[in-house]
């Protein structure tokens, strides 16, 4: 047997990938395998946008197979069994797999390593593919993982990163392994309107594009919400077609103060991902709880849907909720304010808000989404867990003369100036034509209610 399995799961490139390399050693032949988990799609995380980009990257990786020689096999259903039978089907004796850090892929590892090792097939799982530090490397002397993120990005900025690999000249296939026809967008409803493209070419064309015009500005631009100066790059971090180390690398070879500061975000992921490999509960549970007794979503259900709708009678909160439903994705800054307004100022679970932003994100990555919500609730790493964000101010301060308002939110787009940010304080007539809500809460009373709630007033 001379015949290797690479199981993608989210890695879908060819450059820096090394579980191909270590499968192609010796120039072995190589089964690519992408297995449509049936337990990913039962859990929910299988929603129309990240099918949509999954969709392309895997045509798009296919299309690099076949430039080198090669395919991708696709197959559907239990990914256990699935990868055993294109093992024998193949006739290999190992499969390359690279390490996650969700409790359903730790599960999913341990399976398939016994299921592999019953049959005699050695699983390799390879570290540092999908992050550019593995979790558990970096951890203080009392703990398994840090908690707070300074004293982690100190670590991880002096940890030495392995050299990015080049994407591999020939892939050879064995004959004889069937494979589904790669999916398409072709039948997916439910669509943002203006979902970024996916797979690996449009990744590394946007990572230069972005480091020769867009990293110099990051450090003053990042939270600029109308000058929409950050790089979009989430979602091919998310489904891995493009490789954090090797994008790290390049961003310090760039250098410069808005490459440190771009590089102290993927720190920020790599963070979160070792926090949820040390505490998969973190997922759904309170990573510190305050004991929270939250709205319950029969209570403040009025108040979720206009949240949801981007109808809160708050402007900027509003624009970044309908940016993530047209787009598919929401400026960072959007992130943290929507967040906090509904947890701090409505008081309702981060965890209502959470499954929300999945049903849309296609960067939906259950450590930075779960983990960053709970930042924002206050239930998370964050050393100051009562923090409110106000949205005027906010707004005023992020978006300064009101662009990104008016952008997603036409009702006021007839209102000039910082004016926008507060419609409710428009009289008359004025008032009465824009087809927009007054406020849901006082951002007083709101933080009135957060306080008492956690025993603060």
């Amino acid at each position: 047997m001379n015949v290797s399995v690479v199981l993608f799961t989210s890695d879908l490139r060819l450059h820096d990938h090394p579980p191909l390399r270590a499968a192609l050693d010796g120039s072995r032949e190589v089964v690519p395998l992408f297995v449509r988990d049936r337990a990913v799609d039962g859990a929910g995380f299988a929603r129309p946008n990240r099918l949509a980009f999954l969709a392309d990257s895997l045509r798009d990786l296919d299309a690099g197979l076949r430039h080198r020689g090669g395919r991708l096999v696709v197959r559907s259903g239990d990914l256990v069994e699935e990868v055993c039978r294109v093992a024998t089907e193949a006739d290999a004796d190992e499969v390359h797999l690279a390490a996650d850090v969700s409790a359903h892929a730790q599960r999913r590892e341990e399976r398939l390593r016994r299921a592999l090792e019953a049959e005699g097939v050695r699983l390799h799982v390879h570290g540092t593919v999908t992050t550019a530090v593995d979790p558990g490397v970096l951890a203080p002397g009392s703990s398994d993982h840090f908690a707070v993120f300074t004293p982690y990005f100190r670590h991880w900025s002096g940890y030495r990163l392995r050299d990015a690999l080049g994407a591999p000249r020939a892939v050879r296939v064995p004959e004889g392994v069937g494979s589904e026809e790669l999916p398409g967008r072709e039948g997916l409803s439910g669509l943002s309107p203006a979902l970024a493209r996916g797979g690996e070419t449009e990744a590394r064309a946007r990572l230069t594009a972005w480091l020769d015009s867009g990293v110099a500005a990051y450090e003053d631009r990042h939270d600029d919400l109308a000058g929409d100066a950050t790089s979009r790059l989430s979602p091919h971090l998310h489904f891995g077609t493009l490789s954090p180390v090797e994008l790290v690398h390049r961003a310090r070879a760039v250098g410069g103060a808005g490459a440190e500061a771009f590089v102290r975000q993927v720190a920020w992921r790599d963070f979160n991902r070792q926090v949820l490999a040390a505490r998969p509960d973190a997922a759904t549970a309170d990573y510190r709880t305050k004991h929270d007794r939250w709205r319950t979503e029969r209570r403040a259900g009025e108040d979720i849907e206009a949240w949801r709708e981007g109808r809160t009678g708050y402007p900027v909160v509003d624009a970044a909720m309908r940016q993530l439903r047209h787009e598919g994705w929401m400026h960072n800054r959007g992130r943290l304010l929507t967040a906090s307004f509904l947890t701090k100022t409505l008081y309702v679970d981060w965890r209502v808000g959470a499954r929300h932003f999945l049903e849309f994100l296609v960067d939906g990555d259950v450590a930075n989404n779960q983990l960053n919500w709970q930042w924002m609730a206050g239930t998370g790493t964050d050393s100051r867990p009562n923090r409110v964000l106000n949205p005027v101010t906010q707004a005023k301060r992020y978006d300064p003369d009101g662009a990104y308002v008016r952008r997603w939110v036409p009702e006021l787009a007839d209102l000039e100036g910082p004016a926008v940010h507060e419609p409710w304080k428009l009289r008359g007539l004025e008032r009465a034509a824009l087809d927009y809500p007054d406020p849901l809460v006082d951002l007083a009373d709101g933080l009135a209610r957060f306080k008492r709630a956690r025993g603060r007033d």
